[in-house]
């Protein structure tokens, strides 16, 4: 179908306490419905990998490396993994975190490592096509991608980044793994060793095109890393405490953090936003919003909005004030300042991560959809005005733990 403000499709996967679904939100001749993708038991043995859906079937993968195939159903113990979209493609890299307590993903890898798998778009009613999965290292994966044939790929667990080919006319390096940099500060390390694995755990991860250098945040040590991608060296290390992700501005110039402090005040949460100059390599902002856990961070299409969705973290007197109802809309054309000019009232998200994806139309962002996993909705806003639309009921009998949208071969679709 075509996409535009008033008729489009987007997907969303459901995680549930127990198994998961999809729901395709269409927008058709004047009215919003739902579609749920039907569900089906599990047949036993390897579950598969949910990618995404191709009209009204769910595109699946039966094993890590195998091809793509379409299904009317979803398997209630498929995987739904974290998808990021390689800029300037129509290339998706899923990250298989691993096993919980090892890191490693055991089925592909063994005990070498998590794996990343590579998926390319076709047209919209074309099935998908698995270019390749390759382990790297242990635990979550960021990607990040700087040009000149290369792919840089954070490894939580092990405190590393691995550098992969992905140039297809370098047969021999394409989607394999041709270096590595230690994120290691020994200084930080209990025996001031450099080693591997190591406490930086990292865990966002940005390309400025503006100075060439990528931006390697390690939660564990509450520094930046700055890494020249052409010697694939670390170069700087700047403090940046208390975020757990990164966000380039569309202009290349600043980096948003976000966090949340749980430990000054056992009465209060402290949500964190700071904005770093790559310029200057300075924080030029930094702000503590109480009651607030900032879950995801995102600028519309034209760079003129910083929307950020509240979601729960801590616990007792801490997670009962929490907001979880709100957007908070800041002006990003201030920018370094941090001027909060809205907040939009949605539903609750008494979870732990609450995405947002926009719709965009001739440089427009035309909608904006939140999810409420909490109310078991989503809410539909006009990206213009900045008022709500309509909300949708999703999963109806099951609570919703987690949601992820999907956007392989969604056109005009972007977010988080």
């Amino acid at each position: 179908m075509r996409n535009d403000s008033e008729h489009w499709a987007l997907a969303c996967h459901l995680q549930y306490e127990q198994g998961a679904g999809v729901r395709i939100i269409e927008r058709k001749a004047g009215r919003t419905t739902v579609h749920a993708v039907p569900e089906m038991a599990s047949a036993g043995g390897v579950p598969p990998v949910y990618l995404g859906v191709v009209g009204r079937q769910v595109v699946l993968m039966d094993r890590p490396g195998s091809t793509a195939r379409l299904a009317d159903a979803l398997v209630e113990d498929a995987l739904g993994l974290y998808a990021y979209p390689e800029p300037g493609s129509q290339r998706f890299w899923y990250s298989n975190d691993g096993d919980g307590d090892t890191g490693n993903d055991a089925l592909y890898c063994g005990d070498r490592g998590a794996s990343m798998t590579v998926v390319e778009a076709m047209t919209e009613d074309a099935l998908p096509r698995v270019l390749g999965t390759i382990c790297v290292g242990r635990g979550h994966h960021v990607p990040t991608f700087p040009g000149a044939g290369r792919a840089y790929i954070s490894n939580l667990e092990d405190g590393t980044v691995s550098v992969l080919g992905n140039d297809p006319a370098k047969a021999a390096e394409y989607l394999n793994v041709i270096g590595a940099i230690n994120l290691c500060e020994p200084e930080r390390e209990k025996d001031g060793r450099s080693q591997v694995p190591n406490k930086a755990y990292p865990h966002g991860q940005v390309y400025s095109p503006l100075t060439k250098r990528i931006y390697e945040l390690n939660n564990g040590y509450g520094t930046i890393a700055v890494i020249d991608p052409v010697a694939d060296r670390i170069e700087a290390r700047i403090d940046f405490p208390g975020c757990s992700n990164l966000l380039l501005s569309p202009d290349g110039r600043y980096i948003v953090g976000k966090g949340a402090d749980r430990k000054r005040d056992p009465e209060h949460v402290l949500g964190r936003i700071a904005v770093l100059d790559v310029v200057t390599g300075k924080i030029v902002a930094s702000i503590d919003v109480p009651d607030v856990y900032p879950s995801t961070c995102r600028f519309n299409a034209e760079g003129t909005r910083l929307y950020v969705t509240t979601a729960a973290t801590g616990k007792g007197a801490q997670r009962e004030r929490l907001v979880l109802d709100r957007v908070l809309v800041y002006d990003a054309t201030a920018f370094p300042r941090l001027e909060r000019i809205d907040d939009l009232e949605v539903g609750v998200a008494d979870c732990g991560r609450r995405p947002i994806a926009f719709f965009v139309e001739a440089g427009v962002t035309r909608l904006i959809f939140v999810p409420n996993p909490s109310a078991d909705t989503l809410t539909i806003i006009d990206g213009v005005s900045g008022r709500a639309r309509e909300t949708v009921t999703l999963a109806g009998a099951k609570p919703v733990e987690e949601l992820n949208f999907s956007f392989l071969g969604a056109g005009g679709f972007y977010g988080s």
